[in-house]
């Protein structure tokens, strides 16, 4: 039986000759001084592997970047022409400081996007845990937010509804009892976006957001540990993503820094759900925060959680017997 095409619900294609695996770095030519996008494959570089074997080739001017290259002649006005030459101690000391900057961290390297087929920053593109050595998605932000603006609204009714269940229910696990210091908040990120650092006028209370950092999706609630300063658009694209599937490693530990947060819990590659929380007040809300809606379809939605997340043996004798569940 043949195999049933694939189709495509987005009305966007992938560019099947674009392999998002690949990886670039980006370095200014120091001959001719224009900006080079340089393939290094798949893996990320060893600074001091890349200072001992690189040769990179301006495809400008022909330049060879590489250890065992003099620098320039043009650097003769400024430069002592002895240290120009490949085997003096200060030639070498730029060679290595060059190799360093351009692959030391993960954050200078560029990739291509499948969709649109650009070569961007690593920054334009979210976390994607366990793919490929950038550990980022296939698509860029921007071919991801039009290809989210086609799906979004073909999400199902039953699917709204499940996301809308599990984001007022987290809620009702992880209430907001602390009320956060807006002004301290402010000061403890310096009035700035943390995610882009653009900075945010504390009265325009619709240009910014105080995030979890850790989602009340997993049950945690909004603590001075756990609040983030982001703009409105930077909070939008994080919504309820565990915070290692979206911000660096740099930020987590910057965040843990700023906020006091639990790194190893910030850095856990897979969502961990908090079970320091009471469950039975949140049945307690549950059946009686809107009186006049179907108790027999909030009891339903509420057990499946409660089973979903094994979170049965942290209810009361009662409430286990009031589910059917003891």
């Amino acid at each position: 039986m043949p195999r049933r095409q694939t189709v495509n619900r987005t009305g966007i294609d992938r560019k099947s000759s674009v392999d998002s695996s690949n990886i670039f770095v980006m370095y200014t030519c120091v001959n001719c001084g224009k900006q080079v996008l340089q393939p290094v494959g798949k893996n990320l570089l060893d600074a001091n592997e890349a200072y001992e074997s690189c040769e990179w080739v301006c495809p400008h001017c022909g330049y060879v970047h590489s250890k065992e290259n003099d620098l320039p002649e043009s650097w003769e006005s400024s430069w002592n022409p002895d240290f120009l030459l490949s085997d003096s101690e200060q030639c070498q000391a730029f060679w290595k400081a060059f190799f360093r900057a351009s692959t030391l961290n993960p954050e200078v390297y560029w990739k291509q996007c499948n969709v649109c087929g650009r070569i961007l920053p690593h920054s334009a593109f979210d976390r994607h845990v366990g793919w490929g050595a950038l550990e980022k998605q296939l698509e860029c932000k921007s071919c991801k937010a039009a290809i989210n603006a086609t799906l979004n609204p073909k999400r199902t009714t039953e699917q709204l509804r499940e996301g809308s269940l599990r984001r007022r229910l987290g809620d009702l696990f992880a209430p907001n009892d602390t009320k956060i210091d807006v002004e301290d908040l402010f000061s403890i990120f310096g009035g700035k976006c943390f995610l882009t650092g653009a900075p945010l006028d504390i009265h325009d209370t619709q240009s910014w957001h105080i995030d979890h950092i850790l989602p009340s999706k997993y049950f945690y609630p909004l603590t001075k540990e756990n609040a983030c300063l982001l703009s409105a658009q930077a909070n939008g694209n994080k919504r309820d993503k565990w915070p290692s599937h979206f911000y660096t490693d740099k930020q987590l530990a910057e965040l843990a820094r700023i906020t006091g947060a639990n790194l190893i819990l910030l850095t856990s590659p897979t969502p961990i759900l908090n079970k320091e929380i009471d469950v039975n007040k949140a049945f307690e809300r549950w059946t009686t925060v809107r009186d006049k809606s179907d108790l027999a379809k909030r009891l339903k939605e509420f057990k499946k959680v409660i089973v979903d997340n094994d979170l049965v043996e942290l209810l009361s004798e009662n409430n286990r017997k009031a589910l059917g569940l003891g």
